[in-house]
């Protein structure tokens, strides 16, 4: 999966593959691999050259998260560049339809409204499992669920749309 992350005003290209606990990313043509633990939820343990890494996530929004590793801590927004030419990726009050999108191939562990439901600007809507970490989708904008297209413990893949706000 190619993404788009942004750490500091600078952008860098991101790729990840997995494969069971190993994770292969290239990171601006840097190779890395790695492998992957979820202990907890938002903490991951990260093996890399025989040293062990614990990484805090916590999710702001869609696409950003607040990375704390040992004192360090990063604001990391990423994108996916499919993801950017399509539609209903969170921006605020817009008119018409806003479709919640996911970012990376999942499964989907909890439908948290139900069509016709009545939602505002960050609530969540559908909870999505992705490299063993559970992100909640929230609405981009304030409106009215009008669709939602994923059942509990379906797969999904990157791009698939989720739910339709109105």
């Amino acid at each position: 999966m190619k993404l788009l992350a942004e750490l500091n005003n600078e952008k860098h290209d991101v790729e990840i593959r997995r494969d069971g606990d190993r994770i292969f990313a290239s990171i601006d043509g840097r190779s890395y691999e790695l492998e992957a633990s979820e202990p907890e939820p938002n903490v991951f343990l990260l093996k890399h050259d025989g040293k062990i890494y614990e990484v805090y996530v916590s999710p702001e929004d869609t696409n950003t998260s607040r990375v704390r590793i040992g004192s360090h801590e990063f604001e990391i927004t990423v994108h996916d560049p499919k993801r950017l030419r399509g539609s209903g990726s969170g921006h605020g009050d817009r008119e018409g339809l806003a479709e919640i999108k996911t970012a990376m191939p999942g499964k989907v562990v909890r439908v948290l409204v139900e069509h016709g439901t009545e939602v505002k600007k960050g609530d969540g809507i559908i909870v999505v499992e992705a490299m063993k970490m559970q992100n909640e989708m929230k609405s981009p904008k304030d409106g009215v669920v009008k669709d939602i297209r994923a059942l509990e413990g379906a797969t999904v893949n990157a791009g698939d749309v989720l739910a339709v706000i109105e």
